[in-house]
């Protein structure tokens, strides 16, 4: 070995010094590069504001506004109103008018009650003390055919007793 060489244990400085100039340089570049915006979160233009909604702003169909809130109210007010008369849906307004219908409620009840107490028809037309043979009891009808049969030709002679016993007995002239 000559005395001018000398034997270093060190690297090359080049490689070294590429190496940290490229770590140098990719810490500048990330630093860097945080500070650029993206330019999707760039501050735009704010969007053009809607036209105020007005009566005859145009909603669908070609209605206007109050078309379809006239129409959307008369349909919500005929399914009210048949509803109301389907299911008698009344409702009072005074003290009076519920006081009122109560008492018709409770007339009706008692009412009911009592013809459940009433009997029969038949029952009722019967004479008390009576014999309920219904053959012995002659008709009008009856009465008017017998006594035409009897006196074909000529007028019969009503006395006043027989006249205000039986007014309808009279026969028929012809």
């Amino acid at each position: 070995m000559t005395s001018g060489e000398q034997t270093s244990k060190c690297p090359p400085p080049q490689p070294v010094l590429l190496g940290f100039g490229a770590a140098l340089l990719s810490i500048y570049f990330s630093a860097v590069l945080s500070q650029v915006p993206d330019p999707e979160l760039l501050p735009t233009d704010p969007p053009k504001k809607p036209d105020p909604v007005t009566s005859e702003t145009v909603v669908f169909w070609g209605l206007r506004l109050w078309q379809v809130i006239g129409i959307f109210s008369m349909f919500i007010l005929a399914v009210i109103i048949t509803l109301c008369c389907i299911f008698k849906c009344r409702i009072p307004r005074t003290k009076k008018e519920i006081e009122a219908r109560h008492a018709l409620r409770v007339a009706a009840k008692d009412y009911a009650n009592t013809l459940e107490t009433v009997p029969p028809l038949n029952e009722l037309t019967e004479i008390p003390g009576a014999i309920p043979d219904m053959a012995s009891l002659p008709t009008v009808s009856e009465q008017v055919q017998a006594r035409s049969s009897s006196s074909s030709s000529h007028l019969t002679v009503v006395r006043e007793e027989e006249e205000l016993a039986a007014p309808l007995s009279q026969p028929e002239t012809g």
